[in-house]
């Protein structure tokens, strides 16, 4: 990340629930334009963290800045307003079932009302095309798509509103090994094509160093190790290092009932 002022900068962040402390502290930036990628065990908190920076859970303490601007605490008009500038593709593509598909991609445009019902259908045929699906997929339902279908559709949502910032929630999780290479594909080209920022999170390694500019590494709430692809096949940091090569021995110990 470069001096300029960062479209992400996150200090502090705090998150609690009851007595189990999730974020730390935590303290990270993305660029502009750049793709940042935080990876972690399950559990870790990498979840909480897009949340709070959504709205979508309130923090306990801290400070989450977009474009300079805070947003923790925001009044409810400027959140609705800093999340226009934000798209999301959830970890099960999470589509409506009685929608058709390009209901689906259109489905904020159709809610914000910036355009007409034929022009939101004619932007997700765009969009769908964008991601390798053609018109005729539009008017199938969720139902029958495979689960690569359903994860190009939510990438085809998740950038209908040409949004600045992009969230992705391990965006390969469930799918074959070439599938998730065309999503990890697919990630790269269409963030460059838009000129979006975005932040994923995942604990696929092969999809961290493809689409990544940065990663970055949670642990106990903290990022502990942040760097690019390239310097983090050099490091040796315990933690990190038995993460990236899934190693069971190490200084991460994980519950296993006998």
């Amino acid at each position: 990340m470069t001096d300029e002022q960062p479209k992400i900068r996150i200090r502090g962040l705090t998150k609690a629930f009851g007595d189990k402390v999730v974020l730390n502290g935590l303290d990270v930036g993305v660029g502009v334009g750049e793709s940042l990628v935080v990876i972690g065990g399950s559990g870790t908190g990498k979840s909480v963290l897009i949340k709070s920076i959504l709205g979508l859970l309130d923090v306990d303490a801290g400070s989450i800045e977009v474009d300079g601007e805070e947003v923790v605490g925001a009044a409810a008009a400027d959140r609705e307003r800093i999340n226009r500038k934000f798209g999301m593709l959830f970890q099960g593509a999470a589509l409506f079932d009685s929608l058709p598909v390009w209901e689906n991609v259109a489905f904020g445009l159709l809610a914000q009302k910036p355009v007409s019902r034929a022009e939101a259908r004619d932007i997700a045929i765009r969009k769908l095309g964008m991601v390798g699906l053609g018109a005729d997929v539009g008017t199938l339902y969720p139902a029958e798509l495979s689960g690569g279908m359903q994860k190009r559709v939510g990438l085809a949502r998740a950038i209908a509103a040409d949004p600045e910032i992009i969230f992705f929630d391990e965006p390969t999780t469930g799918l074959d090994p070439i599938m998730a290479d065309v999503i990890n594909d697919l990630i790269v080209n269409i963030t460059r094509e838009v000129g979006a920022t975005a932040l994923s999170i995942t604990h696929d390694m092969v999809s961290a160093r493809k689409i990544a500019h940065r990663i970055a590494m949670l642990y106990e709430g903290r990022i502990i190790w942040a760097g690019t692809v390239a310097e983090l096949e050099q490091e040796r940091e315990p933690h990190v290092d038995q993460f990236v090569h899934g190693r069971a021995d190490g200084p991460i110990k994980m519950a296993v009932r006998a």
